[in-house]
């Protein structure tokens, strides 16, 4: 049985999910020892521990020396060494494996990616455990995010290109009559083939999440990828490259089809995505960096999610209390270092109807900032919660984001009795004014919030519009009991191009987005240029070439 035909009932469930938009996931997000095994847990972390500080199991082409890059936010030593290549190398090996998986063919590819993926899936202990201690996430957001999530993400890009793929008929009988005479007769072929070698580029925050979807779509539609980590979140890319390449070498394929990138000199990554083989580069990160690529790898599409001012609106509320938990589990997960989590919150400074009665602005302020403190007063929630933070840039802009107005709730450091050395801090919320625009017009990334004294509601649904159509954002939320104000909220949503949470009060979150339902960006707006995941995400990344030759005209009936 080919792997196509024995992960075939995982592509159709994907499909089908994709179609319907409803909740489907084949993979697991409760670490249950029930589910994944008695000691998956203990043996995942194991696996990790053994390689720490020492050389990463990798071999590839063009190897100069090796690095370590890893700083973790937890403060734990991690020195895995890596390999460091260059780039002509690695572009060259991406080119010579290509011809062997391109005729593989798409029923090929698919059924390889599907395999690797499961193998990923049975390794996600592994892998979270990686993902926790490169980038800071608390443990259960490391499984779920770094694993199961992201693996959700990696098969619904899979499904897309498939379904891309599948459209394409591989031949046809072209049969033109011509009146009296014999007809033009002609055999076509059609062949998807990629567009050349995919340069993934990963973040600091989520090396798995965002990297999965470019990954696996490149290769599903036939090109060579060099994945590119960020320095400070390799060795979960690394684990998953290494996946990859032992099913590719598994099925006597050149496993070099996938390696990864790394350097210490930020010349090499730029040396890459300059390179005329490379066709297409996903990337995750800065505004900075994400225009230097538009500028200057001009050779390559570029999908990009870069960053955005994400944006609440509170005109009203039924639901005060449950508003406030919400928000106040939003403004903390992972520290507000999620690409989806809300920093403006927009209040009218006269304040909001709520079924408590009226509440002022003061006192919208005052009862957010006792929620974060409520929510994170507990010891054992305040780890799983914040996770720490990522890079010590973060903190120092928390810092000065308390010196940009009135503080309603103070970052506070936050001890770790596992990790003494751990980067911990709680959120901060500062008042503004609505005419505080360049202080709130802007991303600020990490736990920062900013409450936004508004001219009315009208002032609130303005300066969402003004601030999306300037700098993008991936979510939009809304809080109202009026229906006409919702409607101007979804208007608004359709002219930004981005998606809307409308009165969040339960277990879903404004910086959620559930695979095979959710549209993670729309690339409709400055803050993504691509949406995870359409068909457009996936369907230029590969051609159709064709190829037909005259054939005699069959008799006459």
């Amino acid at each position: 049985m080919s792997l196509f035909d024995t992960h075939r009932a995982l592509l159709d469930g994907a499909l089908q999910a994709s179609a319907t938009r409803g909740y489907w996931s084949p993979f697991p997000e409760v670490a249950s020892p029930k589910v994944y095994g008695e000691t998956a847990q203990a043996d995942g972390q194991a696996a990790v521990r053994a390689l720490l500080g020492r050389d990463f199991p990798l071999a590839q082409p063009g190897e100069v020396g090796r690095v370590a890059t890893e700083d973790s936010p937890y403060g734990a030593q991690i020195g895995v060494r890596y390999p460091e290549c260059a780039p002509e190398a690695l572009v060259a090996a991406a080119q010579a494996a290509e011809p062997q998986w391109q005729a593989l063919g798409a029923r090929g590819r698919t059924g390889v990616l599907l395999e690797a993926l499961t193998r990923i899936h049975k390794r996600s202990h592994e892998i979270a455990h990686a993902v926790m201690l490169t980038t800071g996430q608390g443990p259960m957001m490391a499984f779920q995010a770094g694993g199961p999530h992201a693996q959700d993400r990696a098969l619904e890009a899979i499904a897309y290109a498939w379904k891309a793929m599948a459209d394409v008929p591989g031949e046809a009988l072209w049969n033109k009559p011509q009146g009296k005479n014999p007809p033009l007769v002609m055999q076509k072929h059609f062949e998807v083939v990629g567009r050349g070698v995919a340069l993934v580029i990963g973040c600091a925050t989520f090396p798995t999440w965002n990297t999965y979807p470019g990954l696996f779509a490149a290769l599903a539609t036939g090109n060579p990828v060099i994945v590119k980590p960020h320095p400070n979140a390799v060795l979960p890319a690394a684990i998953s490259v290494n996946i990859l390449r032992e099913v590719l070498a598994e099925q006597g394929l050149d496993a070099n089809l996938v390696t990864l990138a790394l350097s210490e000199d930020p010349a090499h990554t730029q040396q890459l995505a300059r390179h005329p083989a490379v066709a297409s580069i996903d990337f995750t990160g800065s505004n900075e960096f994400g225009r230097w690529l538009a500028d200057n790898a001009r050779q390559a599409r570029l999908y990009a999610e870069m960053a955005g001012v994400n944006t609440v609106i509170v005109e009203s509320t039924d639901q005060y209390a449950a508003m406030l938990r919400n928000l106040a589990f939003t403004l903390s997960l992972y520290s507000g270092q999620m690409c989806t989590t809300t920093q403006n919150i927009l209040v009218p400074k006269d304040g909001i109807a709520t079924d408590e009665g009226h509440k002022s602005f003061e006192q919208v302020g005052q009862d957010l900032a006792a929620a974060v403190d409520k929510l994170l007063s507990d010891p054992r929630v305040v780890g799983a919660v914040l996770g720490a933070i990522s890079a010590p840039q973060t903190v120092q802009r928390t810092q000065d984001a308390a010196t940009k107005g009135r503080v309603l709730l103070a970052s506070r450091a936050v001890d770790n009795p596992d990790y003494p050395q751990a980067r911990m801090h709680t959120p901060t919320i500062v008042a503004l004014t609505q005419g505080d625009w360049a202080t709130y017009a802007r991303e600020c990334f990490g736990p920062v919030s900013f409450l936004v004294a508004t001219e009315g509601a009208q002032g609130a649904l303005q300066t969402a519009d003004a601030t999306l159509r300037e700098h993008g954002a991936l979510t939009l939320g809304v809080y109202s009991t009026d229906r006409a104000f919702i409607e101007s909220s979804v208007q608004l949503s359709r002219r930004a191009r981005v998606a809307l949470s409308i009165n969040l009060t339960q277990g879903v979150y404004v910086n959620q987005s559930s695979a095979f339902s959710d549209y993670h960006a729309t690339g409709g707006n400055r803050a993504a240029n691509a949406s995870y995941t359409t068909l457009a995400f996936v369907a230029d990344r590969f051609v159709v070439v064709q190829r037909r030759e005259h054939v005699a005209a069959p008799p006459a009936a």
